[in-house]
């Protein structure tokens, strides 16, 4: 809208106040940086390193192995006699399910290949191993 005063006209200015937004950005930034840390798994596991590592993109169902052989699924410790029957309990086509298995490095192969059996016997066939990429080249 233009106002006229003595040959000149002023106009108004309408003017977009961001330091609401940039106050809320910064929040939302200060939070994502404090609670991306807590999102990964609450188990302490020295994975194996590897030269090819693939990121996990998208929330699956997690078998880890810690050092003292205890078994979790997801973060609750279960007896690996019982994980045939969770893990098919957990719904749908077993056969299209993925499965990530978490093993420290100093665990025997004997438990790993247990726990293996364990998940095939619940029908399980898609299972990748986590691990670390290897540090330098």
């Amino acid at each position: 809208m233009a106002f006229s005063s003595g040959g000149r006209t002023q106009t108004s200015l309408a003017e977009i106040n961001i330091t609401p937004l940039v106050d809320v950005v910064l929040v939302l930034l200060l939070i994502f940086m404090l609670t991306a840390p807590v999102l990964q798994s609450g188990i302490d596991v020295a994975v194996p390193k590897t030269r090819s590592v693939n990121q996990l993109t998208e929330e699956r169902m997690v078998v880890t192995i810690d050092k003292e052989q205890r078994v979790f699924l997801q973060d609750k410790p279960v007896n690996v006699h019982d994980l045939p029957q969770l893990l098919r309990g957990r719904g749908g086509d077993p056969s299209k399910k993925t499965l990530y298995l978490r093993a420290d490095e100093k665990v025997p192969f004997g438990a790993f290949a247990s726990v293996m059996d364990a998940v095939k016997q619940a029908g399980i066939t898609n299972i990748s191993i986590v691990t670390r990429p290897l540090d330098g080249k």
